[in-house]
């Protein structure tokens, strides 16, 4: 999303205008396009990188004129909001019960977004300096319709991300280290991952003739064989599932000949289909 400057600031004085005038959207229509349901890796992917988390109810919107709205994908418009906020939901720092923002929606087939005024939106923003009740979305499309539904899995999201300990993220494959056990088919793979923080993580494969992979996955100095693997739609398995490369990167450092580091490549695909894909509806 651009940065606040100079040329923004005219746009928000005119769409403000523009908007008090006539607003952009009638109660009466319907909220047309409709946007599929968040996922969980969507509300993680938002929440993680925001500083603030607002539910907001927008009192005015009004379209940003399209030589002003760069990089805005085929289909969407941005638009100026004006809101009351109705509840911090995670952050500090808001001062005021009024913000400012810009954010892109999609349009329906008469070229009109959803009909948003007057109802409840979450907002995923940081706080521009200087420039009191103006927020920049931490993504163009950084803004949810708010429903009670969404407010449970949203504060069960931020509840992990904000935990002592939380899973940190992942930034990739630091090193692979297969045993080849004394049966055969029998080993162990153990997989040392990168994070952002530096903190420890890993997931360790071990396989026994006959029965399935045995996966276990840490996110501290322990490493073994009996951690399992994370749930579906948790922080870790978000980290895991959402971040892992498709197969071991070449410059990752595999110990052994070229035996062991088929095995541990086989090992590395076995932890992906254990965690399963990633699924996204925002692009």
């Amino acid at each position: 999303m651009p940065t606040l400057t100079s040329t923004f600031a005219q746009i928000l004085a005119l769409a403000s205008a523009a908007a008090a005038i006539a607003p952009a959207v009638a109660d009466s229509r319907p909220a047309i396009p409709v946007l599929p349901a968040p996922t969980y890796a969507d509300l993680a992917d938002l929440a993680d990188g925001a500083p603030l988390v607002i539910r907001v109810q927008p009192r005015k919107l009004a379209a940003v004129e399209p030589e002003r709205a760069r990089g805005v994908r085929a289909g969407w418009g941005r638009f100026y909001v004006e809101g009351r906020v109705e509840a911090l939901v995670s952050g500090r720092g808001l001062m005021g019960e009024q913000v400012r923002y810009l954010v892109d929606l999609p349009l329906d087939a008469k070229g009109k977004p959803p009909a948003i005024r007057k109802k409840s939106v979450v907002i995923f923003a940081r706080t521009v300096a200087g420039r009191p009740g103006e927020l920049q979305l931490v993504a163009p499309d950084g803004q949810l319709l708010w429903d009670t539904a969404l407010d449970a899995r949203l504060r069960s999201v931020l509840g992990e991300l904000l935990s002592p300990g939380a899973p940190q993220r992942i930034t990739g494959v630091r090193e692979a280290i297969h045993v080849t056990g004394t049966l055969a088919g029998e080993g162990e793979t153990q997989v040392f991952l990168s994070t952002a923080s530096g903190d420890p993580a890993a997931a360790t494969i071990a396989r026994t003739p006959g029965q399935p992979a045995r996966i276990s996955v840490s996110f501290s100095e322990l490493v073994g064989t009996d951690g399992g693997t994370p749930p579906r739609d948790s922080l870790a398995w978000y980290r895991l599932a959402c971040f892992l490369a498709p197969g071991l990167p070449a410059g990752a450092s595999i110990s052994g000949g070229a035996a062991d580091r088929a095995a541990a490549s086989a090992d590395y695909r076995a932890l992906l289909e254990r965690l399963g894909p990633c699924p996204r509806t925002r692009k």
